[in-house]
């Protein structure tokens, strides 16, 4: 359940466990389905229609007749787990990290005021930090239209979160026990850590070896019923790109709410159906 990692930092989610909703074995006892983790996808032969699948024993194949990929997304930025200082959320792994940064911790930095940013800013002032967020534009959850977005900054600003609008991080400076963001106006913060919150680009490199059409960003290209290039290949979540259901062009929306939708449609089309995505 990656949209509760920030709300186990607050302990909102109290337990780890909580995020954990579901299991091979689970999955297979309702579902029928043959859930295989720690196995990589590396390549896909399309004439072939196999797949190559890195596993902990070796190298194998698997065949398919219709194939899905959702792949997600990952996130952009610097932060390296090996640095230790400079964070991101996105993974339990990195859920796991940034609470081993929290004991002890009076101060933190994110970089990003999107939706991940805000939920993280929140939970870390539960836990009674001081948080200070960095926000490139001009206003945070850019989403939305500045005179909504007003009142969610008056709201952060009431809970003692501090906003840095209008600038960004220049550059970083680790030291023993903490960490130092220059800003591109000069001013200097410290912190115990950081998070980066900057966005996500999609995890669509196996499709583009593939020789399926991406688009200009890097996301999968798909048609009203969420195939690609392929007809035996369809694609759904953070990883595609679909039609823009407001303006008529194209769009990416790297959310939970959508990508669940998309995967059931899919799903359906694959055996047959012609349901389309409207967004």
């Amino acid at each position: 359940a990656n949209c509760g990692l920030p709300y186990h930092l607050g302990k909102v989610i109290p337990e780890r466990d909580g995020l954990l909703v579901m299991s091979p074995e689970k999955f297979s006892a309702w579902l029928n389905v043959n859930g295989k983790v720690r196995h990589e996808v590396t390549a896909i032969d399309r004439g072939r229609k196999e797949l190559t699948v890195r596993t902990p024993d070796g190298t194998v194949t698997e065949t398919y007749d219709k194939l899905l990929l959702a792949t997600g997304a990952v996130p952009q930025g610097k932060a390296d787990p090996a640095s230790g200082r400079v964070l991101n959320l996105w993974t339990i792994a990195d859920m796991d990290r940034v609470v081993l940064h929290l004991d002890g911790a009076e101060k933190a930095i994110i970089v990003g005021a999107g939706f991940i940013g805000l939920e993280v800013a929140e939970n870390l002032r539960e836990r009674g930090l001081s948080v200070s967020v960095i926000q490139r534009g001009s206003h945070v959850l850019p989403t939305l239209d500045p005179e909504m977005a007003g009142a969610l900054a008056d709201e952060l600003a009431d809970m003692g979160v501090d906003l840095r609008l209008g600038t960004s991080v220049a550059e970083v400076t680790e030291k023993p026990g903490s960490v130092t963001a220059k800003l591109d106006d000069g001013t200097e913060l410290s912190a115990d850590f950081i998070i980066e919150s900057i966005g996500v680009r999609p995890n669509s490199g196996l499709a583009r070896d593939a020789g399926l059409n991406c688009g200009p960003r890097g996301h999968i290209q798909v048609d009203e019923f969420l195939r690609t290039s392929d007809p035996d290949i369809f694609a759904a979540g953070d990883a595609v790109e679909v039609r823009d259901p407001v303006f008529g062009g194209v769009t990416a929306i790297p959310l939970a709410g959508p990508a669940n939708k998309q995967g059931r449609i899919a799903a359906d089309n694959m055996l047959g159906g012609r349901i389309p995505y409207k967004g």
